[in-house]
């Protein structure tokens, strides 16, 4: 990803919505919002979702530093090949955004966009849940989708707006710590330990306390 939007345009190509809902899986009853769907017109961005979304359970999902989940419709092409003849409309990931343009090895922790009205922030990579599994109909899915790479992202809203399909991504600004969202999941998967990246994880401002505090444990441990 360049810093000039002209050499690299970036763009919303589809936002994404859910109400919770409720399954059969595995023989246990399941409330999840993992199933999304894409919607015409403007849409409201509020500081915790999108209008028309919510997140089932909060203790692992939404908050202030996930309101909204992005991923890059690049992908897609990846898991026509992974898993051919599954239907793979924009949002099958749970996303609200598919986006254009922006891809985790480029795109930093602590990165400013400006999409419509809105202006976000990346806060961390999304680690999946057994309801990705849940929404593929394969529980290895989780397991899949963590080994490629390809998590995508999670944005905090820095001011409310409205978005519609097709707005432009503009740059903001880039996080001066150069921590892209590859390098968090990188490290996150890794069995061995790049010392110097745990230490610049552990103290990275723009991620959220949780991912800190498990990194620097990670470090105590790797200087114990």
């Amino acid at each position: 990803m360049s810093k000039d939007p002209d050499l690299t345009p970036m763009k919303l190509v589809s936002i994404n919505v859910g109400l919770p809902r409720e399954i059969e899986w595995e023989g246990k009853r399941v409330r999840t919002s993992i199933f999304k769907a894409a919607v015409p017109g403007r849409v409201r961005v509020a500081k915790l979702n999108l209008e028309g979304d919510e997140q089932s359970d909060l203790s692992v999902h939404g908050g202030v530093d996930k309101a909204v989940y992005a991923y890059p419709s690049e992908h897609y092409s990846f898991w026509r090949q992974e898993a051919p003849g599954t239907d793979l409309p924009w949002g099958v990931f749970g996303e609200n955004f598919t986006t254009e343009g922006l891809l985790e090895e480029a795109l930093h922790i602590g990165d400013r966009l400006h999409i419509g009205s809105a202006e976000f922030v990346v806060t961390q990579p999304r680690m999946p849940c057994y309801k990705l599994g849940i929404r593929f109909g394969r529980p290895d899915m989780v397991k899949r989708f963590l080994r490629s790479g390809r998590t995508g992202f999670y944005l905090a809203v820095l001011r409310e707006g409205e978005v519609t399909e097709g707005d432009p991504i503009e740059w903001l600004a880039q996080d001066e710590h150069g921590v892209t969202v590859a390098d968090v999941v990188n490290l996150y998967t890794a069995d061995a330990t790049n010392q110097d990246l745990l230490h610049r994880v552990s103290e990275l401002p723009a991620l959220p306390a949780a991912w800190r505090d498990y990194f620097r444990k990670r470090l105590w441990k790797a200087d114990a």
